[in-house]
């Protein structure tokens, strides 16, 4: 797939001495997926020789709770929440979202300016959340050194809820005029947005599929081995482990786990978050208190190696942790959300079809299902996807500062 391709930026104009420099955007409304992406991106394009210097931006302050690669950094910008209809708030910081908005495009663009980087890859959303990348790409574009990259999920919400989104808000103009190329982070064998959401035509021969990218190399961090030390030096018993991100829909899942009978000489461990609202919270402990197979932990800072060792694994459907499940051995359960956003369980239905993983939907999760799947045989995969995405990104950064034509996209 990835050998096939023939689209190229042109050089690098005045290649500098100096190491490359990446600025990666991500909006950061809901849970940690797409600061976890980034920094699963910035460890991969930190081992680029020579080694460049990396700035992620983004609009989740638990970053500094993750463990950062060398030569990483970050900006942390005042946070916005989402709510259930998809709409913005501020998550902290007053309740003017224009005043939030309008300062956080002024941030991104003196961090950029500041940075100058000679590649930027955008998570997801090509303006940006509430469009405060605007004045930040057209400045970019201006300065004309940098590389302006889309990075996409393999899977958005359904064709023409897409169609319409990206119309409405300007996306496949923005991308064919700001934007080099596009990378998506997923297999066109299991799901093509490109030709389920006719994009291939309006975004002008730009895009790849770079396949998915496998998290397990994190699983050599310092920080995962500490992490799975804990929870087996709590209690040697083998485990089922359950995580519902940042927690903040994660309630029902959580409630559903909390009420499940463990298989016999096992237990659970439930992470609920740091994003879970306190009633939520409350809840939980409530329904565990009296539990001795049971260990609820508010947040891991590098769970892989957990999810690694455990007997099963039960979470929602987000990109990163369907792309644990699918990269580790356990066999594993998703619960997809199916609102705002059909992303979760399209990407579940398909996944599931080919017994990679199993799935549950949110309107048949009780906690007897739950105890049902734990007791029953685990199925056997058809076939893995292209897990290759990150080794591609690599390769494809690196040409970016090549004084020879680079292959992209």
């Amino acid at each position: 797939m990835f050998e096939r391709l023939d689209a190229r930026f042109d050089p690098m104009p005045h290649r500098p001495a100096a190491p490359l420099r990446i600025m990666l955007y991500s909006h950061d409304t809901l849970g940690y997926g797409h600061l976890r992406r980034n920094l699963l991106l910035a460890a991969a394009l930190s081992e680029i020789e020579p080694r460049p210097e990396i700035l992620l931006i983004g609009g989740m302050r638990e970053a500094g709770a993750f463990t950062m690669p060398a030569g990483v950094d970050c900006v942390t910008l005042p946070a916005y929440a989402k709510e259930g209809d998809g709409s913005y708030r501020p998550r902290d910081l007053g309740g003017d979202l224009a005043r939030l908005s309008a300062l956080r495009s002024r941030t991104i663009r003196s961090a950029a300016e500041g940075f100058d980087p000679d590649l930027v890859i955008v998570d997801n959303v090509p303006r940006g959340a509430q469009f405060e990348l605007d004045d930040t790409l057209h400045a970019l574009r201006a300065r004309g050194r940098a590389r302006i990259v889309l990075g996409l999920r393999d899977v958005i919400d359904e064709c023409a809820t897409v169609r319409r989104q990206w119309l409405r808000q300007r996306n496949f103009e923005t991308v064919r005029h700001l934007y080099d190329a596009v990378w998506i982070y997923g297999d066109a064998a299991f799901y093509d947005i490109l030709s389920d959401c006719c994009m291939l035509g309006p975004l002008g021969g730009k895009a790849m599929h770079v396949g998915y990218l496998d998290p397990t190399g994190r699983r050599d961090a310092d920080q995962a081995a500490r992490d799975l030390a804990a929870v087996q030096m709590a209690d040697p018993r083998p485990y089922i482990y359950c995580a519902v991100g940042g927690g903040r829909d994660g309630l029902t899942l959580c409630e559903a786990f909390a009420g499940s009978r463990m298989p016999d000489g096992h237990r659970g461990v439930l992470v609920t978050g740091t994003q879970m609202p306190r009633e939520a919270k409350d809840r939980i402990a409530e329904l565990t208190r009296d539990r001795d197979d049971l260990t609820v932990l508010p947040f891991l800072s590098e769970p892989i190696g957990v999810m690694a060792n455990a007997a099963r694994i039960v979470g929602m459907g987000g990109y990163n942790t369907t792309m644990e499940m699918l990269a580790l051995d356990p066999p594993a359960l998703i619960v997809p959300r199916c609102a705002p956003r059909r992303e979760q369980v399209m990407r579940t239905e398909r996944l599931a079809a080919r017994g990679l993983v199993s799935m549950i939907l949110p309107a048949d999760l009780t906690s007897d299902a739950l105890s049902a799947w734990m007791a029953a045989p685990a199925p056997r995969p058809e076939r893995q996807p292209d897990m290759g995405g990150l080794a591609r990104v690599q390769a494809l950064a690196s040409k970016v500062c090549s004084t020879a034509p680079a292959l992209v996209a």
